[in-house]
């Protein structure tokens, strides 16, 4: 939506735009699609960090920029691509983690009381990667945190719900904390913990689960301001 909201007629653009749905394949065929129409610029946002090389190559070798945003390739050949615009997602992680642990502080709560559940993004995108890393770091650092199970949502919240009805069944009321690597994800999972009758808050000492988030979409914030 920001793309699109961005790159407008009035603003001097004529945007193609194309959804991947999730599917490096789909990416790869609507870049060689793009290098055919012999577009100025591509805008790439990679559902995963491998698998880039050859088409990248093909958009050099045509003289078109690729710009790299939201999350990161991982090619032999930086000069494949022009730049990245986009977040450091392990350093996000840690801050989310250094945020719980000054929260269970101030309010008294013992750190082994601290069951954590992770839903991951994508498996293989940069901020599956980093925010994972930067959990499972914090974990290691935090030796009474317990990180219950780690399973992918795949950033979508229809997956994210999915999981965390799965994750209430195996690990039911030892849930503190959902660790969610983006909005969509929280949204599903705070569905889900409501419909198991369950109360979503930051009072975890007295059974409420809480949902962590990235990435402050308006409805993430909407949310954050609501008291979920």
């Amino acid at each position: 939506e920001s793309m699109k909201s961005t790159f407008t007629k009035e603003a001097g653009y004529d945007l193609i735009f194309e959804d991947g749905q999730q599917k490096q394949a789909n990416q790869i065929r609507a870049i060689r699609t793009f290098i055919q129409q012999e577009v100025d610029y591509i805008v790439l946002a990679p559902v995963t960090e491998t698998g880039w090389d050859t088409v990248l190559r093909e958009a050099k070798d045509a003289g078109i920029p690729v710009i790299i945003v939201d999350r990161k390739v991982d090619v032999e050949d930086d000069s494949l691509f022009t730049c990245f615009v986009g977040s450091d997602f392990e350093l996000e992680g840690l801050k989310m983690a250094e945020w719980l642990n000054s929260f269970s502080v101030n309010k008294g709560i013992a750190p082994q009381d601290i069951h954590i559940v992770n839903i991951q993004g994508n498996i293989g995108a940069s901020a599956q990667i980093g925010r994972t890393k930067g959990l499972e770091a914090a974990c290691k650092e935090n030796k009474n945190w317990t990180l219950l199970a780690k399973e992918t949502g795949e950033f979508t919240q229809a997956k994210g719900q999915e999981v965390m009805e799965s994750l209430l069944k195996k690990h039911g009321d030892d849930i503190d904390v959902v660790y969610c690597e983006n909005d969509n994800e929280a949204f599903g999972a705070i569905d889900a913990i409501e419909a198991a009758g369950k109360t979503v808050g930051s009072d975890i000492a007295n059974g409420e689960i809480m949902v962590m988030s990235f990435d402050t979409t308006n409805a993430g914030l909407t949310d954050t301001l609501a008291g979920k």
